[in-house]
């Protein structure tokens, strides 16, 4: 005989009643923002002299992470299987909010002073600008919308911050080891004029990249308890599979 006790001790997942449902206008978003982000890329690369120095920039590798958790995230929409790790989705969002708001409130704002609009080397014009506004306007923008519009809410978890601050963390040694192993007067030696320590020194870079990295972990945070607060609005069938939602860690 089967104690009937047996069957409430593990809950059920509910994936197993309900079935997953192919979704096909996230599919289609996601598609669509993956080559928005592919066609900046490929358009930078193919108008600089050097692919090099354009894969060294965060705008760059912000976006290439994006387009390949979009792209894989478009599959799984279309074939209904289980979506990407939050972890790895979300730092993706972050990272690309990370691009489009130091973008737009410091590199391309006169009054922040690490403006480089003055910089003949990033005049925006035909193709440049194409691919300027795909990799900091178009793909955040629609990251923010992917997440709001077409993602369950409440998986991003408080550790998941934490973990975040990996890579930016990685990238400042990145830039300060690439610009000191570079020869001097070298074009873009320090991608962005905040990591410049010609210009700041080395304590000076420091200071930026404490202020930045506190901002970002901020930002982090703020996504992480939007993502708890935000309403479901994608559609009934994933209402009862988000009641399996864990609490906020």
């Amino acid at each position: 005989m089967i104690d009937p006790r047996a069957s409430s001790a593990r809950p059920v997942p509910a994936e197993a009643v309900v079935p997953r449902r192919r979704r096909p206008l996230a599919a289609a978003f996601r598609a669509l923002l993956a080559l928005a982000a592919a066609t900046g890329i490929i358009t930078d690369l193919a108008i600089s002299d050097s692919a090099l120095r354009v894969l060294s920039y965060f705008t760059i590798q912000s976006n290439i992470l994006l387009a390949a958790v979009l792209a894989v995230s478009a599959v799984r929409a279309w074939t209904a299987s289980r979506p990407l790790p939050p972890l790895l989705t979300g730092g993706a969002l972050l990272f690309i909010c990370i691009t489009g708001l130091v973008y737009h409130v410091i590199l391309a704002n006169d009054a922040s002073g690490f403006s480089m609009t003055d910089d003949p080397g990033h005049a925006m014009t035909g193709a440049r600008q194409l691919s300027n506004q795909l990799l900091h306007t178009v793909t955040p923008i629609g990251a923010v919308l992917d997440w709001l519009l077409l993602t369950r809410p409440g998986m991003l978890r408080l550790r998941h911050a934490g973990t975040w601050m990996i890579y930016p963390l990685a990238y400042f040694g990145f830039a300060l080891i690439r610009g000191a192993i570079m020869t001097p007067g070298t074009p873009a030696r320090y991608p962005y004029p905040f990591l410049d320590v010609d210009q700041h020194g080395y304590a000076g870079v420091l200071g930026n990249a404490v202020i930045f990295g506190l901002a970002f972990y901020a930002l982090a945070l703020l996504l992480v308890t939007a993502d708890r607060f935000r309403p479901e609005i994608r559609g009934p069938e994933n209402r009862i599979s988000s009641q399996a939602t864990s609490p906020l860690k």
